[in-house]
Formats: structure tokens, C-alpha cells, sequence
């Protein structure tokens, strides 16, 4: 049976019906169409409403990498990480003392990032580690094109190949000689990008300038100009064959980077770094001012920055299925001055470093620059068992042999100095998830002079730490 509409009926009704009730029928029936109406926009307003509010809602991630905050177009976003280092430090011999048996906090960062406009990252990362708080990254960068980047704030001088690798990503505990050498992190403004889909990376940045292997946070006055004439820094970085068909090439990388500045210190502001061991014990230093003895007054007769510091560090990194090879070199060439007494002496002294390490995954997982994910994580109680790990590194930092040169007018102290520094090491890792990380290291250190006769004893270091990165 065919349905007859409402609107009809009533008419065919109001047809029928005496003339006094037709006017009556005939009011009911537009007021009824009228709230037909009403209900029909009603119900459209609450759909759109509805399909707005579902555009605009804030969508909520979580992952093994990270927990986020982004709109729902995926343009703004806020995201949150986090990075946990406890390390062991444990001696053997002569070479340490007993107190540098240790457990530490070494790295402890919360860090927030994210987005805006899909166009402007930023990143704000505090470390409460080694008892004390600072910020190690507090930058902007706006992402323009590909190729061109420009990054404003406190960030990596990317120069060293290693120092630019993550805490996360590094094989061993402890980085490599060469990245003593260069720059960590400072203030400025960098200009890079990649180009041809990451075949060629660039980097030229100005900032205030740092010590060798130093922050901006270690500055006489933290995080400000060093002296008063800013750092020039640039880097280039190929992976030539990216793209390639062949997948036993495109694990090849290999760039040079380097920094320039004319600087002036003084006996009371040297401009000038200390150098550490795999273990972080300082093995050269130059000669510092004559402190206050008993009756005799303080001498400011300390080494310092003279003018030209000139960086550069070729480096290269090669990955093939598990198995990783990476190395690296940096000379810093430093003009210096002492003057001790009648006596000033200058000159321009060049430190080299290089280190060449090894690294292959047993459990089969690709090796790369980043760290590594397992094929299966480890749980008790279930077969998964992570992703092991064996390295092997040798490295060797050597002073110019001026800087031990004119006795009790030296830069440096042969007493107490070592002339060179050269290490090997070997260990293991052992990834249990993309997040948690267990490494174990032994380095064998040992030094030409460093003494008041002969050479300064071993470094036998045990290392290990767990390390937490989401």
C-alpha cells in the first residue's frame, strides 16, 4: 500500500471537511511543516557541529619513540622524550685513584620538541645530570626547503662525526678522542640542509665560540660570547651512493667539517680546554696561574688563547648488513701565549686525534649511524632476546711537542702532561628494546710522559652503563 505524505493527506482531508473546520486544518498543517523545518536545521547543525569538532580535535600518540600531541592536520604537535644515562666507572692499577670508582647519573633529559605550522621545529632540553642543571638544546629551526634550514639557539656545531651521532646512538660508553678536539654545543645561527634527497648534507653556522670538545655552559660566563669574536663552523657530508641499486654501497658516508676564529684570551680568561681519558680523567692541561704561597702573592702567568684556532676533521662511516665501520680525525691548531716573568713566549701549536672503530651485531639487525632496533625484544618468560652487540676501537691524541718545549717556560707541564695519549677498547651491548640499553666497555689507556719521571701510569677502565631513551 503506497503511503500518502502528511501535507497531502491533511489537504485531501481539509477537502472534505466543513467549510468552519478548513481554515483551522489548514493553519495546523503550515505549522506542522514549520517545525519540520525546524527539526531538519536542528539536525544539521548538529551534524556540522559534529564533523568540526572532529577536524579540530587534538589527536594523542604514543609510541615506543615518543608520546605526542598534535592537531588533528598534523601540523602542530608538542612531543615528548626522554633520556636516562646511569653509568659505572670501575679501575684497576695505579693509574686512577680509589675514588674514581663510581656510580653516576650521567645523563638525565627530559626533552620536549614539536612543531608549528608544519613549517618551525623546536626542541628545549635541561640535563640534571653530573649534579648540576643546564640546558643543553634550546633552538628554533624553520624548515624553508629541504636545502635550506636555518636554526637559531643553542644546538650541536656540527663538525665531529661522533659528537654529531646521539648519546643513544653512540657504540661505546664513552666518545672518541677526536670529538675532544671539536666543538659541542653553542649559541648562534646555522644555515644547512640536504640535498638530492640527503645524497649531500651542509651545515655553516656562527656562534660564540667554545673549547675544544666544550659547551657554551663551560664559558667563563655560561652561555654568552666567549671572545667577542664568534666561531665560523661548516661541514659538508656525502653519502654517494644513497640511492643506489646496490645495498652494499649505500652505507657509505664521508665529509670533512671544520671551525675558524681569531681569539684572544688572557692569563685570567686562557680560552683554552683540558683533555680527558676514556675514563674522564684529565691528562694534559696547560699551565695554569702560580696560586698564593704562604707569603708569596698569586702570578698570573698562565698559558692562553693568542689569536688563530683553526679546526678541521675529515671523517667516514661505512655500514653493511651487521657490520659497521667508522672513523674519524681532528687537528686543532691553536696560537697560545705564556709569559712567565721577563719571558713571553708564543706560538702556534697543532693537536691531532683520530680513532677508528668497529662494530657488528650478532643477532643479525642491520647496522647503521643511529641506534639499533632489535629483531625481536627481549621478556622474560618469552623467546624474543634483543640485539647484541661486539665492538673494537683504537684511537691515539698527540700535543705538539712545542707545547712541552722551554723548560720552566713551557705551556704545558711535562710533569704533569702527557704528551700523548693512545687507547684501545673493546665491548658489548646488548639493545633489550628500541628503549633500554646495556653496555659494557674495557679501555686500556696509556700515555707517553704525564709524570715527574716517565710516563703517567695506565688507564684500565671498566664501563658500563643503562641507558633509558624514549
Amino acid at each position: 500500500m503506497a503511503l500518502v505524505p502528511l501535507s497531502h493527506a491533511l489537504a485531501q482531508t481539509a477537502a472534505t471537511a466543513p467549510p468552519a473546520d478548513n481554515a483551522a486544518l489548514l493553519q495546523r498543517l503550515e505549522e506542522t511543516e514549520q517545525r519540520l523545518k525546524v527539526l531538519e536545521r536542528k539536525l544539521e547543525l548538529q551534524q556540522e557541529a559534529a564533523t568540526t569538532a572532529a577536524a579540530s580535535a587534538p589527536v594523542v600518540r604514543a609510541s615506543p619513540t615518543r608520546f605526542a600531541l598534535q592537531s588533528s592536520d598534523g601540523a602542530n604537535s608538542v612531543r615528548l622524550r626522554g633520556v636516562l644515562h646511569i653509568d659505572g666507572r670501575h679501575f684497576e692499577g695505579d693509574g686512577s685513584p680509589a675514588t674514581a670508582n663510581t656510580w653516576l647519573l650521567r645523563r638525565v633529559r627530559p626533552i620536549v620538541e614539536g612543531t608549528f605550522a608544519n613549517l618551525y621545529d623546536f626542541r628545549f632540553t635541561p640535563d640534571f645530570g653530573g649534579g648540576k642543571s643546564i640546558v643543553q638544546d634550546a633552538y628554533v629551526t624553520a624548515r624553508f626547503k629541504p636545502w635550506a634550514a636555518v636554526t637559531v639557539g643553542k644546538f650541536k656545531v656540527p663538525v665531529g662525526l661522533e659528537r654529531i651521532q646521539s648519546a643513544n646512538d653512540t657504540r661505546f660508553v664513552e666518545r672518541a678522542f677526536p670529538t675532544l678536539l671539536v666543538p659541542n654545543r653553542d649559541i648562534g645561527v646555522q644555515l644547512g640542509g640536504d640535498v638530492a634527497g640527503g645524497v649531500f648534507n651542509y651545515n655553516v653556522s656562527y656562534t660564540n665560540g667554545v673549547n675544544d670538545g666544550g659547551s657554551s655552559d663551560g664559558n667563563a660566563t655560561p652561555d654568552s660570547e666567549n671572545d667577542a669574536k664568534g666561531d665560523v663552523s661548516a661541514r659538508v657530508f656525502f653519502q654517494p651512493f644513497l640511492n643506489s641499486d646496490s645495498f652494499a654501497l649505500r652505507g657509505l658516508g664521508l665529509g670533512v667539517g671544520g671551525t675558524y676564529v681569531n681569539s684572544t684570551g688572557s692569563a685570567t680568561n686562557a680560552l683554552l680546554p683540558t683533555y680527558k681519558t676514556p675514563g674522564q680523567a684529565t691528562f694534559f692541561s696547560y699551565r695554569g696561574n702560580t696560586a698564593a704561597t704562604g707569603t708569596a702573592p698569586a702570578v698570573n702567568n698562565g698559558t692562553f688563547a693568542d689569536g688563530q684556532r683553526l679546526r678541521w676533521s675529515p671523517q667516514f662511516y661505512y655500514y653493511v648488513s651487521n657490520f659497521g665501520v667508522q672513523g674519524e680525525y681532528a687537528v686543532v691548531s691553536q696560537d697560545v701565549t705564556r709569559t712567565n716573568g721577563a719571558t713571553t713566549r708564543s706560538d702556534s701549536l697543532d693537536h691531532k686525534a683520530w680513532q677508528l672503530q668497529f662494530s657488528w651485531l650478532l643477532t643479525g639487525e642491520d647496522e647503521t649511524f643511529k641506534s639499533v632496533v632489535p629483531g625481536s625484544n627481549f621478556e622474560i618468560g618469552k623467546p624474543g632476546r634483543g640485539a647484541w652487540e661486539l665492538m673494537a676501537r683504537v684511537q691515539e691524541l698527540s700535543l705538539d711537542d712545542a707545547t712541552f718545549a722551554g723548560g720552566a717556560n713551557s705551556f704545558a707541564n711535562p710533569a704533569t702532561a702527557a704528551r700523548k695519549a693512545k687507547s684501545a677498547g673493546i665491548g658489548i651491548n646488548w639493545y633489550l628494546n628500541p628503549n633500554v640499553k646495556w653496555s659494557f666497555d674495557y679501555e686500556l689507556t696509556r700515555f707517553d710522559g704525564g709524570a715527574a719521571t716517565g710516563d703517567r701510569p695506565d688507564e684500565k677502565a671498566y664501563l658500563t652503563r643503562i641507558g633509558l631513551a624514549f
